[in-house]
């Protein structure tokens, strides 16, 4: 990415943390992280990955309905927020990093030399 990209996902990512705080505690959906933004080259479109931690929804629940009910009024926030000539497209995506990294850790401590106290 380039710096402007990566200075205009900055701003987005700032911009869309406090309305999807009040989102995540409307519908329970405990605490929603925006993780990353990638932007595509022209800034036409941003690709926002999420996190969802705690709450009574699951992660594809909560990326629906953002999908459905809140990517007009988040795009609208973005359109106040930040600076730009054109608003980009939001496309979310769930981050599951965290998930694969304790599923990785959870498998190299399964292989792992047991310490039987012996030295």
């Amino acid at each position: 990415m380039s710096i402007r990209t990566e200075r205009v996902a900055g701003e987005i990512q700032k911009a869309l943390a406090g309305p999807l705080q009040r989102i995540a505690e409307e519908i329970s959906a405990g605490f929603i992280t925006v993780t990353e933004v990638r932007m595509s080259a022209d800034l036409q479109v941003a690709r926002v990955y999420l996190s969802v931690f705690g709450g009574e929804r699951s992660s594809g629940d909560v990326l629906e309905h953002i999908e459905k009910e809140e990517a007009g009024r988040l795009r609208h926030h973005i359109a106040r927020s930040v600076r730009m000539r054109y608003v980009p497209q939001l496309r979310f995506h769930i981050d599951d990093s965290l998930d694969r990294a304790q599923r990785i850790n959870a498998i190299l401590d399964s292989v792992k030399p047991k310490d039987d106290g012996k030295a």
